[in-house]
């Protein structure tokens, strides 16, 4: 109950504050303003153009530039959390408003500054999550530079991720000791291991990216330096619940904090919007385990 008090007041100031037009259209910044790694893959041109052609503002086809948007939390809720998020899309999309504005608007209401990250799509190499891993890497360092103008705790500093950018959000936490590219600045030298990670509906957990098997691939390694964890799927999305319940079954091998609410249905790719469903309540429980964690601490 105090939980739901807080919360719907946090969402009247920050309504008060959009209102009044305190809030400015949010910033985007390069997440590499020195040029992509030097393994960046091109596609071809003819390609190129029937991508740019298929962009809407729900589904964006292609990403050559990957770009922070920032959604700093409003000073008078701003709790000095603050997420990176990836938008799903099977590495081959980015489903932009419903799994990265909406979520990164709705961070802000509990006082949770916001960066959505639009990594590089379609897909580039066999290794799918190569150049994305780049991305976000530099993304949770270039966030951090920001501390002070998105209003965060270096320390408490998350990625969340739909479907693919639940995966990609997976490989922030167990690869972030490898560097993914060539350092080429001083933001290099930050720390690009997230403080927690929330893989909501995620995919491609199996060997080869695949989500037909209730198994764990090669590519998830859990250690006790892993971060901490919240997960929300439902059991009827493939074999992706039981691959998140295997994911938790890892953290708790390694001594790792994690939660994890699987629903009995819902299926796959809803964001926060309404289903009808129970899982259409999956945020808020994600607020909670934020408070109770102690990353809403001011």
């Amino acid at each position: 109950m105090l939980m739901s008090v807080k919360h719907t007041a946090l969402s009247i100031v920050f309504l008060v504050v959009w209102s009044t037009g305190l809030i400015a259209e949010p910033k985007v910044v390069k997440v590499f303003p020195n040029g992509l790694p030097a393994d960046a893959v091109k596609l071809p041109e003819d390609r190129i153009a029937k991508l740019k052609a298929a962009n809407t503002d729900e589904r964006i086809a292609y990403v050559a530039e990957p770009t922070l948007t920032l959604y700093p939390a409003p000073k008078d809720v701003a709790t000095g959390c603050g997420v990176v998020i990836c938008p799903g899309g099977g590495y081959n999309i980015l489903a932009w408003n419903k799994e990265g504005i909406e979520l990164a608007q709705w961070f802000n209401k509990i006082g949770v500054s916001a960066a959505v990250l639009k990594y590089r799509v379609p897909r580039r190499t066999p290794d799918i999550h190569h150049e994305p891993l780049q991305d976000v890497q530099r993304a949770i360092r270039l966030f951090r530079s920001m501390a002070d103008e998105m209003r965060v705790d270096v320390n408490r500093v998350g990625v969340l991720g739909f479907s693919a950018g639940g995966h990609l959000t997976v490989m922030s936490g167990t690869k972030y000791d490898e560097l993914a590219y060539p350092k080429s600045d001083a933001i290099d030298e930050i720390s690009a291991r997230p403080n927690f990670i929330c893989p909501i509906y995620c995919a491609y957990l199996g060997n080869n990216y695949s989500d037909n098997k209730s198994e764990l691939g090669d590519l998830v390694k859990i250690t006790k330096e892993t971060p901490p964890a919240f997960l929300a799927v439902t059991f009827d999305d493939v074999h992706r619940g039981v691959q998140s319940a295997l994911l938790v079954a890892e953290y708790k091998k390694a001594g790792v904090p994690a939660e994890a609410h699987i629903y009995a249905k819902g299926g796959h790719g809803y964001g926060i919007r309404p289903t009808g469903n129970p899982v259409e309540t999956w945020h808020h429980r994600l607020a909670e385990w934020l408070e109770s964690s102690g990353w809403l601490t001011k």
